[in-house]
């Protein structure tokens, strides 16, 4: 194995019911847990999301209203799934910008508490992108000399994203082979939530990466102007965003 891990390693893919990470609903998962010793364990499983699927996104996945009728909800699962991602770091292609903010949306909405802070996260899509500017079966073919057979399958998605990055570290010499420097290396920038609306400064600072605001500190902003917040609040912001901005703020209030 060419990846060297300190704690295991989550890859995961989604299927879900559209492309807005703070409404849409996941349909279906799978994940792929890589030991430490190289091991490997595999969960997939569909989703109610408990709303309608859209025949768009149904026709990129193959997935129905009826396919998922009698599958239990994200709510139901999550505590299992909570157990089964606990200590471990997550890799994925696109996952950064998609499937982590939607999967972050998904244990809040559930009421389940999982601390999404103290992990590092490979994208291997940012990698790819970064050296060769392709997709996923692009990716595949590409690394693995392979065609990607259900492409769209959450499963397959998902193994042949690890596949990549075995292959990415093989290749490529100088993006590391610890999951902290290919955490590094994939990530676009340094962000605090998982949706990009905040990230830091050169000073470690949280800034507004969007809006009027943009660049400034979120802190000297709920400072000189505290209905910004209220706007915040009230806004279309994924709920792990709100979250930390209202950290923020009560961090600044204690003060």
């Amino acid at each position: 194995m060419n990846l060297k891990l300190k704690r295991p390693i989550i890859f995961f893919d989604l299927e879900t019911t559209g492309v807005d990470t703070s409404r849409d609903r996941i349909v279906e998962i799978s994940m792929v847990k890589i030991n430490v010793d190289g091991t490997k364990e595999i969960k997939t499983r569909r989703v109610n999301p408990e709303m309608h699927i859209p025949e768009e996104a149904s026709q990129v996945h193959g997935i129905y209203d009826e396919d998922v009728a009698n599958e239990p909800t994200f709510k139901q699962m999550a505590r299992s799934m909570a157990q089964f991602i606990e200590g471990c770091d997550f890799g994925g292609f696109n996952s950064n910008r998609f499937d982590l903010p939607v999967l972050v949306e998904e244990f809040l909405r559930a009421g389940v508490d999982v601390d999404f802070k103290r992990r590092s996260y490979i994208d291997v899509q940012n990698i790819f992108h970064k050296k060769e500017q392709r997709t996923l079966v692009a990716a595949y073919k590409f690394y693995c000399g392979k065609d990607l057979t259900d492409a769209h399958s959450a499963q397959a998605d998902t193994m042949a994203t690890y596949e990549v990055l075995e292959a990415q570290i093989e290749r490529y010499g100088d993006i590391g082979d610890t999951v902290e420097a290919l955490a590094e290396f994939s990530t676009h920038g340094q962000v605090v939530d998982f949706a990009g609306r905040i990230g830091l400064n050169e000073k470690g600072e949280e800034i507004f990466t969007f809006g009027k605001h943009r660049g400034r500190s979120v802190a000297e902003v709920f400072r000189t102007e505290p209905s910004y917040y209220a706007w915040l609040m009230n806004g279309d912001f994924p709920q792990y965003t709100k979250k930390i901005f209202t950290e923020i703020r009560l961090r600044e209030a204690a003060k």
